[in-house]
């Protein structure tokens, strides 16, 4: 039997499409008991607590916000490594900071459990879909064992290295994210300043070395409609792993100015009361702020005409 853990916006997709291709039953779990009863997979059966996973699964999957809540799962009161049997083995879609990776790793194999590190890219409709990006951190023999299984909720699957490399991978992938997504907002900001058509302009960008998956999702599907959900990757979320990123930066010896911009300005979205909304809503206060910095300056130049 398989288990998973966490049935939110990519966690409740993948749950189902696992018990839809995988040919087993899934036992499933999350606090949230709306979500829990949501999951009306005829292959899904509900658990009454992580245990319960633990006590009957082989392999759990987790899928949770980060790292705060994959260490009580994994570690915690009634947790994985207290119930899980040896033999067993989690892994992690969870996106969390490298040495928790490396850190669980050690704890595991300590009591006979196997573990991976396989945080997922791409959006909630890839969740759905089954097209889904995977990066998987862990020894040759337990990607050999869990790549048919990821097979049911993904189209890309990457083993990158031992365990940690995944969650490395993922960070470095969604700094890269957040900094065209800046980069993006900055755009947009000039586009409507100079008078362009927003939608002309960003397709003509598809067009040029400018395109990007940030410009095809992010900008045209959320930016450019000015659609920013609460029911997906939020700007809390977004500042949360852009902080991984910078740390693992740190450890390296490495300031990222690029990465450390995306961090204000991620922040500022918050400050602004967007800290639910789907991240590219940062486009917002990149356009707020050109404006109040342009006030300024337009007001001088009535003042010198007036003055003329």
């Amino acid at each position: 039997m398989l288990g998973f853990i966490g049935l939110g916006v990519m966690g409740a997709p993948m749950c189902r499409n696992l018990a839809a291709k995988s040919g087993q039953e899934v036992r499933a779990f999350d606090t949230d008991l709306d979500a829990l009863a949501n999951m009306d997979q005829s292959a899904v059966t509900p658990a009454e607590s992580v245990r319960d996973v633990a006590e009957h699964a082989d392999i759990v999957f987790l899928s949770l916000p980060g790292g705060p809540q994959v260490n009580a799962v994994c570690l915690g009161v009634g947790s994985l490594l207290t119930h899980l049997k040896p033999g067993g083995l989690v892994v992690d879609f969870s996106t969390t900071p490298v040495n928790l990776a490396r850190d669980l790793n050690q704890r595991f194999l300590a009591r006979g459990i196997q573990f991976a590190d396989a945080p997922v890219a791409r959006t909630r409709e890839a969740a759905k879909d089954g097209t889904l990006a995977v990066m998987v951190g862990g020894p040759e023999q337990v990607f050999k064992r869990i790549k048919p299984l990821l097979e049911c909720v993904a189209t890309d699957i990457s083993h990158c290295g031992e365990v940690g490399a995944g969650q490395a991978m993922k960070l470095i992938n969604n700094m890269v994210l957040f900094q065209n997504v800046v980069a993006l907002a900055e755009a947009l900001a000039l586009i409507q300043h100079v008078g362009l058509d927003p939608q002309l302009a960003f397709n003509v960008l598809a067009k040029g070395s400018a395109d990007s998956f940030a410009l095809r999702h992010h900008g045209m599907k959320a930016m450019l409609k000015n659609e920013f959900p609460e029911q997906a990757f939020s700007s809390e979320y977004a500042l949360k792993d852009i902080r991984y990123a910078l740390r693992l930066s740190e450890e390296a010896g490495l300031f990222l100015h690029g990465a450390d911009n995306a961090k204000e300005t991620i922040k500022k979205a918050i400050r602004a009361g967007y800290g639910k909304a789907y991240f590219p809503v940062l486009a917002k206060v990149v356009a707020a702020v050109g404006a109040a910095s342009s006030a300024p300056a337009e007001s001088a130049g009535k003042k010198k005409d007036e003055a003329r």
